[in-house]
């Protein structure tokens, strides 16, 4: 009778819900948009509050129209009555906190001896301690008592709920990692593999256990935990949480309580060997509503992804595994044949990662974005990101007396400042705090497909690829990655840096970290299409030309390769990026009507669209994961200045040298010294190497004058593509405005129409928890649809389909599809299914879609006797 309480009173609530929606939802007017270019507003005014509860108040009373930082949520289930009805509210299971361990020297016997000579034994260098983290945290508790229950437990980086994420989620499960942990074996596993450590002839009599402390020369073992204060109501408490909980390990806990800044310099900019820090709380937003997750497996777990300890930088010391890197180059290379190599290459990644535990997750957070209801429309959305560059291109606002359209942004932060990290649009840190990312997203068309925020799926948006003229030939090859059959031409063209010239007929062959351009009669290639550019305005006016797609290649060609030791032009940073992906490249033909004819070694039979989208030619330049992207003068006029010296003094880099000045093309002296060299690029009638076929001197100066011109009349020198450019900034003032670009060649309209989609969404599952194999299995599941970007919930119809997948013990699957009746999707799974299967614990997926929109997923688990 409770349960039966329970589901009435949640469709009732649903129903609520729908009423409550469908009459608050705002309708669209017709606007006139004749001087607003892609945007449906005029200007974008962003702010900032040190408070949380400010920004989301003067959200509620006016002041601010769109929240784009996510709330925790915590904070938002304790706001007053009166201010939620106040707002519009996208809720999405967008964040994710883990822990980052720093493993130097990761083998016996665990030590290491820092500059100052002194030798420190580090107790995550060993793997099974770091492993044993999984059980020592109740992660339940983390989530119940400090999230107030907005999210779930989770243990890797596939954020539940989002597409494809349930098969690495239930790697975890079936290696017994449970949500409420175990302290006890966590304790013992920790002991024996310290007890193992101190027998070893390196460390006996070095490292003993007295007073229930863990001793090193005599000094108790301690770990440097960087922990963000700048989260109080988070990471804080929970770093606080698991200190205690290792302290009960005999390991001492040294807390180093910093923001932001300060715990990115001591981690991510520092060489591990350093021993400046041993853990670090992490919390990390989804990117993106993704599809497919062996780019961010890469990234979590693989050297190559740049994102472990060492940072992939060739001067560090590096975590690094070699199987992972196999089988992370084989999968994000696409040097697969078939889609079940692809996903059992995956789960042997998530299953070293988890092994390995060089990074542990810890919980999903539901982040709840924030929109004033009375003047905001309904704006796009990432399903699984929240608000980002999409929201802000289709907001609409009510103008205010002059008839102008002016949206305010606010977000939070706790040090009071839109700026943390250096604005360089070429190395790998620049852009890389959120603030800025929120920023730039409007301002930048940066690749030529993007990801779609509803349905993940790749969308072309600067360019066409010809599917006419698509060619796939893949076969296997001798040493386990296969060989293309598609036919290369002998004037396929690419750039070789040693000779500083482009040439036919080349493939590059990376050996031993080093890349090498062969000459070659019989090149062969996966795939070949045609692929149209789509040309575009930047914000100081000029056309984009060929000359923007072809200086991408010299120069991401010249700053990758080490033509020799007094290379200067080469950054070990972006080649880690860049390199990997590059082995066996072959050129292009560049046709007499402007398509490229491209040929390309990546094959993903699984989407389509996915395998289109590697090969597409973009204007991005450098600047790696980052939704940037400027006109090839800017970049050239950057990279002099890292080269050639500047006017000021400074010393610049593109690298993460700290001892050197970052690139910031919002910096005063910074934009100054790049104003200097567009100068003398400009009187010198100047013209990269590589790009001489594509410009000559007049179009060349033109484009440095009109750079000139833009950073005279706006302060800085981020000049990109997108319907918004930056009109004016003051980094010390904390303001920044952006402007509608009127020359932006699609309406918001147009994109508004064409992302929006038909969804579904599982609101509650009911089924046994524990099921007789005699007995059939009977499951009631309930799912509403509604209108993307719309949460108009209603009852899904016909359309809508469920599917449910029973996990073996084993490995494998049981697929079933549930029958809608009476509004409600019925599954009945026979026992003859049940009768042969052991006894034990099962998980089952619920997956509901209503055509090629990310599905919603559900997890339930029962146990079988």
């Amino acid at each position: 009778m409770k349960h039966l309480f329970s589901k009435i009173q949640k469709l009732t609530f649903l129903f609520i819900i729908f009423i409550f929606s469908s009459t608050c939802s705002n309708n669209k007017s017709k606007i006139n948009i004749e001087d607003r270019g892609g945007a449906l507003i005029d200007k974008i005014i962003f702010d900032v509050r040190t408070d949380m509860t400010i920004a989301i108040k003067d959200v509620a009373e006016g002041k601010a129209d769109l929240m784009a930082s996510g709330i925790d949520g915590s904070v938002y289930l304790s706001l007053e009555r009166k201010d939620l009805e106040r707002l519009d509210t996208y809720a999405v299971p967008s964040g994710s906190w883990s822990l980052l361990f720093n493993p130097v020297p990761n083998e016996a016997p665990y030590t290491i001896t820092t500059k100052d000579g002194k030798t420190y034994f580090n107790p995550f260098a060993i793997r099974e301690v770091r492993y044993a983290m999984n059980f020592l945290i109740n992660r339940k508790k983390l989530v119940d008592e400090i999230l107030k229950g907005a999210g779930e437990p989770s243990f890797t980086q596939a954020t539940p709920g989002q597409p494809g994420t349930y098969r690495y989620n239930l790697i975890p499960l079936r290696m017994g990692m449970t949500a409420n942990g175990n302290e006890e074996k966590a304790i013992n596993d920790i002991e024996k593999a310290m007890e193992t450590a101190a027998n070893l002839p390196e460390n006996r009599g070095k490292l003993i256990k007295e007073n229930g402390w863990w001793k090193y020369n005599n000094e108790i073992v301690s770990v440097k935990f960087v922990i963000r204060v700048d989260d109080p109501s988070g990471r804080l408490p929970a770093g606080n949480a698991i200190s205690d909980l290792i302290e009960k390990t005999g390991i001492k806990v040294e807390k180093l309580l910093y923001d932001r800044n300060k715990s990115t310099q001591v981690v991510y900019l520092t060489d591990p060997k350093d021993y400046e820090w041993n853990i670090l709380t992490e919390a990390w937003g989804a990117g993106a509503t993704r599809a497919w997750w062996d780019v961010t497996l890469r990234q979590m777990y693989v050297r190559e992804g740049n994102y472990t300890p060492g940072w992939n930088t060739a001067e560090f010391w590096n975590y690094d595994n070699r199987e992972a890197s196999r089988i992370s180059d084989k999968n994000y290379n696409g040097w697969f044949l078939t889609s079940e190599e692809y996903w059992n290459g995956n789960i042997r990644l998530q299953e070293i990662g988890l092994q390995d535990a060089v990074r542990i997750y810890l919980n999903s957070q539901t982040q709840y974005f924030v929109a004033n209801k009375e003047r905001n429309r309904r704006m796009l959305y990432g399903v699984g990101d929240g608000i980002n560059d999409w929201s802000i291109r289709s907001a609409d606002i009510k103008p205010n007396r002059r008839g102008e359209k002016i949206l305010r942004v606010v977000q939070h932060s706790a040090q009071g400042s839109l700026f943390m990290s250096p604005w360089d649009p070429v190395g790998v840190n620049g852009f890389s705090d959120a603030y800025s990312g929120i920023i730039i997203g409007p301002c930048s068309d940066s690749g030529a497909t993007f990801e779609s925020p509803s349905t993940a799926k790749d969308i072309f948006r600067l360019g066409e690829a010809d599917t006419n003229t698509l060619e796939i030939g893949v076969v296997a090859g001798n040493n386990g990655i296969p060989v293309g059959t598609v036919d290369v031409p002998k004037n396929a063209m690419m750039f070789n840096p040693y000779t500083q010239k482009w040439e036919e007929g080349l493939t590059i062959v990376s050996k031993d970290g080093n890349i090498e351009y062969k000459k070659s009669d019989n090149l062969k290639a996966y795939i070949k299409c045609d692929f149209k550019p789509k040309y575009f305005k930047w914000h100081h006016g000029i056309e984009s030309s060929l000359v923007d797609l072809m200086y991408g290649s010299v120069f991401i060609a010249n700053v990758v390769t080490k033509t020799d030791d007094n290379d200067k032009y080469y950054d070990s940073a972006l080649a880690g990026r860049y390199a990997p992906a590059m082995d066996g490249a072959v050129g292009s033909v560049l046709n007499e009507d402007g398509s490229f004819t491209l040929y390309g070694n990546y094959y993903f039979p699984m989407d389509m669209e996915r395998q289109l989208a590697t090969i597409a030619v973009s204007p991005k330049i450098g600047n790696p994961n980052r939704n940037t992207v400027i006109p090839f003068e800017i970049n050239e006029a950057i990279m002099k200045l890292v080269l050639e010296g500047s006017k000021s003094g400074n010393v610049y880099t593109i690298s993460q040298d700290q001892s050197l000045t970052a690139i910031d093309v919002k910096n005063p002296t910074c934009v100054a010294d790049i104003k200097e060299k567009l100068i003398e690029m400009r009187d010198s009638k100047y013209i990269p190497v590589g790009i001489e076929n594509w410009i000559n001197e007049e179009e060349a100066v033109k484009r440095y004058q009109a750079a000139i011109d833009f950073i005279d009349n706006y302060g800085h020198a981020y000049i990109s593509n997108g319907p918004f450019f930056i009109s004016k900034i003051d980094s010390r003032a904390n303001y920044i405005e952006l402007s509608a670009f009127k020359d932006y060649s699609e309406t918001a309209e147009y994109w508004i129409e064409k992302l929006s989609t038909k969804m579904s969404r599982i609101e509650d599952i009911d089924m046994p928890s524990i099921v007789n194999k005699n007995e059939d299995i009977n499951i009631d599941i309930y799912v509403s649809s509604y209108d993307y970007p719309n949460n108009n919930l209603e009852r899904a119809d016909e359309n809508t389909k469920v599917k449910v997948l029973l996990q073996l013990q084993r490995g494998g699957e049981i697929e079933y599809n549930a029958n809608l009746e009476d509004e409600i999707f019925k599954l009945a799974i026979p026992k003859n299914d049940l009768i042969n299967l052991p006894a034990g614990e099962y998980i089952m997926v619920f997956e509901s879609f209503i055509a090629e929109e990310s599905p919603y997923i559900e997890t339930r688990s029962f146990v079988l006797r």
